[in-house]
């Protein structure tokens, strides 16, 4: 019998609101050539409606891993994620993109999976994506950026009501970081968010709450500014 879980401690410092995510004992282990990585290790937190919650971590902490977790595009090894409303893929996430599909038929495909309007979706892609006619060229010619900002322009061309956001403002000229910006707020003025960045100054401008993974634990924060002394001060050990 795996008693791997029994040992896992959680310090949660959250607010009791309206949930927008939910994490209940959520446990998340990987098995890399015989050895076992646990990246969540009994998580539980709540989330509140309509706010952004800024995830802070070392590289490879899991914060990655649980935007995925959140987003159900990858399963945990035990517990449980429960969401409420509409929740993104990880936005700037191309894993889930055909590679032979164009970025036209691959915004096509989503615009399917989520009943929006298809034309409406590949003409808000095309205009903000930037990619000319790499639009109607299969994917897997696209550069890293180039992935990134098909990615980004189809999460922001559908409405949901929690957005995942991983470091996708990182990606492209100083152009397209302001035109994400600018379109990722308007999209916070009505929906909540998780969002990853290693810029500090960005988390306290476009979020509310934080929270810090640390070896497979979650903390909590309602106030941003809390959460980052909190990950200064741990990772100053």
């Amino acid at each position: 019998m795996d008693n791997s879980n029994d040992d896992c401690v959680l310090a949660t410092r959250s607010a009791i609101a309206s949930p927008m995510i939910i994490l209940r004992d959520l446990t998340k282990i990987y098995k890399i050539r015989g050895r076992r990585k646990t990246v969540a290790c009994g998580m539980n937190a709540v989330f509140p409606s309509g706010i952004s919650v800024g995830l802070l971590g070392r590289n490879g902490a899991g914060k990655s891993t649980l935007l995925k977790l959140i987003a159900g595009s990858a399963d945990p090894t035990s517990g449980h994620v429960i969401t409420k409303g509409r929740t993104s893929f990880p936005v700037g996430f191309a894993g889930s993109f055909h590679p032979d599909m164009t970025g036209a038929q691959n915004t096509r495909f989503v615009a399917r999976i989520y009943g929006a309007d298809t034309s409406a979706l590949i003409d808000y892609v095309a205009d903000f994506a930037d990619l000319d006619i790499h639009f109607h060229l299969p994917f897997r010619t696209y550069s890293a950026g180039m992935k990134s900002r098909l990615a980004f322009g189809v999460s922001m061309g559908l409405k949901f009501d929690t957005y995942l956001i991983d470091e996708i403002t990182a990606v492209g000229d100083a152009r397209f970081k302001q035109k994400s910006q600018q379109i990722f707020m308007d999209r916070l003025s009505t929906a909540g968010a998780v969002f990853v960045s290693h810029s500090n100054g960005m988390l306290r401008e476009l979020c509310t709450a934080g929270a810090v993974i640390e070896g497979g634990k979650l903390t909590y924060f309602d106030d941003v500014n809390d959460a980052i002394a909190h990950y200064k001060y741990s990772t100053a050990k």
